[in-house]
């Protein structure tokens, strides 16, 4: 897919037909995204609208929070594809979730409950406040479980922003890093498509993600693009087949 640089670009323009999603809360009322079968519903017709072919649902799993487990994941997948069983099956429905990176959790539950993505590929995500403490030590242990952490959007973590050498020892601890497609828009701030770019740049974005919650974040899907990087989206952007 080639792009005249000379033109603005929307965001929609750029995801192929049959791209897969690994990183959305389309499940219904079980976190903070979907609130019932009508939203999924919606949810996923319009993805699929936009070229979404296979879609993972990654309810978070946060302690204290949202509870979630592999059992409260799979019944309300199971649910919503009792209600909606046609449309589910036109888009691949499938689910895992978003961990939270915490030490405490991670070291009681046992490692065959956990929803990953892909085999072993499991996606994590951290406190947007500060970073966990002992975070190489906590990625460590995981990876002597077996998995492979991929660090749900690490251009949203505003305290890397101006420590970006953060990154590369992220990169060093074995940490794959997926972009937050609506990132690249302006979504989040200015701060937030600058450290996107950043990441594009220097070759370290693996997987994209919509991480969609409601219709605001379809719609963002129709704005432009503001980063310069397109190559490297689009290549992480087609990285995503792997998960197919």
């Amino acid at each position: 897919m080639f792009f005249n640089f000379k033109k603005k670009i929307k965001l929609i323009d750029s995801i192929p037909q049959g791209y897969t999603d690994i990183h959305c809360h389309v499940i219904p009322g079980i976190d903070d995204g979907a609130k019932n079968f009508d939203d999924s519903a919606t949810l996923l017709t319009e993805m699929r609208n936009m070229g979404f072919s296979t879609i993972i649902g990654t309810p978070h799993t946060l302690p204290g929070v949202w509870n979630n487990t592999t059992k409260s994941i799979t019944t309300a997948h199971q649910a919503l594809e009792n209600e909606h069983k046609a449309l589910c099956n036109s888009v691949s429905l499938r689910v895992a979730s978003e961990y939270l990176l915490d030490s405490s959790y991670f070291d009681t539950v046992p490692a065959d409950s956990l929803l990953t993505l892909k085999g072993q590929y499991l996606l994590i995500e951290m406190s947007y406040l500060n970073p966990p403490l002992s975070l190489q030590d906590l990625l460590f242990a995981i990876q002597m479980k077996g998995f492979v952490p991929i660090l749900a959007h690490p251009e949203r973590y505003l305290y890397y922003h101006q420590d970006k050498k953060q990154y590369q020892m992220l990169k060093d601890s074995g940490c794959y890093f997926q972009l937050n497609l609506l990132s690249t828009v302006g979504y989040y701030g200015k701060s937030v498509a600058n450290a996107a770019e950043y990441l594009l740049k220097q070759g370290m974005i693996d997987y994209t993600g919509s991480d969609i919650h409601h219709m605001r974040h379809v719609k963002a899907f129709h704005s432009y693009l503001q980063i310069k990087s397109v190559a490297a989206l689009e290549k992480a952007i087609e990285a995503n087949q792997f998960f197919s």
